[in-house]
């Protein structure tokens, strides 16, 4: 493993583009003085860190509606890296489409499958729309707004819908409300890293202000 110890800013690796849910989970478990590091699949995610790329990873590992993701856990589990830090997020899920669309032009709606499990519930209930499975959700997002096609639509998050300039018609899509999913922290060594240790620092002096 290569590690980039002159770094000013710690590199975390994460699945997926930007407006990602684990985007989000790094920046919650650590704070914003970190590098964000997207890599489009779970595989190249574990790969980041061998390659120089990144010092730490963000995986999901389990979801409260779907259990475990088993792309991301099995990878992990393979894999030498070990875990130094986790995240629980709440899992908002949102039909994103074009700005200027309607839900009645949506004809075809796309994300990561892990996405549209949590949203099984909106399909049943809207049999007319096409699943497409994508390789993550704010990417889902980008690609729909690079085609401006209104017949398209994707599933992802709110901080996604901004960063891309996306149109939000239906809010919280997923099964239950209380949809969560936790995430680990990787390293390629089980020392404790200052990295978590400052940002709970941050953490706790915010909460007693």
């Amino acid at each position: 493993m290569v590690v980039n110890p002159s770094a000013h800013r710690p590199r975390v690796a994460f699945q997926g583009e930007h407006g990602a849910f684990s985007e989000e989970a790094a920046i919650k478990l650590l704070g914003p003085d970190i590098e964000l590091v997207p890599r489009p699949t779970f595989a190249s995610l574990f790969r980041s860190l061998d390659e120089g790329l990144a010092d730490y990873a963000l995986a999901p590992v389990e979801n409260s509606l779907i259990g475990i993701i088993r792309p991301s856990f099995d990878l992990f589990e393979k894999s030498s890296l070990v875990s130094i830090g986790e995240v629980v997020m709440p899992i908002g899920q949102h039909l994103i489409a074009c700005p200027g669309g309607s839900f009645a032009e949506i004809e075809v709606v796309q994300s990561h499958p892990a996405a549209l499990a949590q949203c099984a519930r909106f399909f049943i209930e809207n049999p007319q729309l096409q699943k497409i499975e994508a390789e993550d959700t704010a990417g889902s997002v980008a690609t729909i707004i690079a085609h401006g096609d209104r017949k398209l639509a994707a599933i992802a998050g709110r901080r996604a819908a901004e960063l891309y300039g996306g149109t939000i018609l239906k809010e919280n899509i997923q099964d239950r409300r209380d949809n969560q999913t936790r995430f680990l922290l990787l390293s390629g060594s089980a020392e404790r890293s200052p990295l978590l240790n400052t940002a709970e620092s941050k953490r706790n002096t915010n909460h007693d202000r």
